[in-house]
C-alpha cells in the first residue's frame, strides 16, 4: 500500500473528512488532499506525528507501512529505535539482520551466547587473544 494511501486509510477509519483532519492539525484541507494524491507530497514529519496520533494508528505503519495499522498505546511509543542504539558498524548491520531472521529459540540461544563471550570472567581470560574485526 501506498503512503498516500495508507494516510487516506487511517483518516477514513477514524471518520474524519479531510476538513475535519486538516483543522486537527492546523493545516488546510488541500494539504490533506495532496498528501493522498498519488503526487509525491508528504507532511512534515510533526504532521505525521500529528496523524498517527489523531488517527489512532501505528507511526511506523503510516510512515513505511511495516507492522499493525492499529495501536492501543501511544503512537510514539510504536516507534523501535525511540530507545534503541543505531548499528555503527557493518557487523552490526549484519548481525541485526541475521538476528532478526531467527526464530525465537534461536534468538534466545544467541542471547545466552553473546552475554557468555561478553562476561566479565570470560573477559579477564581472553586477554588480547581476542580477534578484533574491521570496521
Amino acid at each position: 500500500m501506498k503512503f498516500s494511501q495508507r494516510i487516506r486509510r487511517a483518516r477514513r477509519n477514524a471518520k474524519l473528512s479531510q476538513q475535519a483532519l486538516g483543522k486537527l492539525l492546523g493545516v488546510q484541507r488541500s494539504a490533506v488532499s495532496n498528501w493522498e494524491s498519488a503526487s509525491d507530497i508528504q507532511p512534515a514529519i510533526t504532521n505525521l506525528i500529528a496523524i498517527a496520533m489523531v488517527t489512532n494508528v501505528s507511526l511506523e505503519w503510516l510512515a513505511t507501512g511495516r507492522g499493525s495499522m492499529q495501536l492501543g498505546h501511544d503512537p510514539q511509543m510504536d516507534i523501535p529505535a525511540v530507545d534503541g542504539d543505531l548499528a555503527e558498524t557493518p557487523h552490526e548491520r549484519e548481525l541485526l539482520k541475521l538476528f532478526r531472521k531467527a526464530s525465537n529459540r534461536a534468538q534466545n540461544i544467541l542471547m545466552e551466547l553473546a552475554e557468555e563471550l561478553v562476561s566479565p570472567e570470560r573477559m579477564k581470560h581472553s586477554g588480547s587473544r581476542s580477534k578484533e574485526y574491521p570496521a
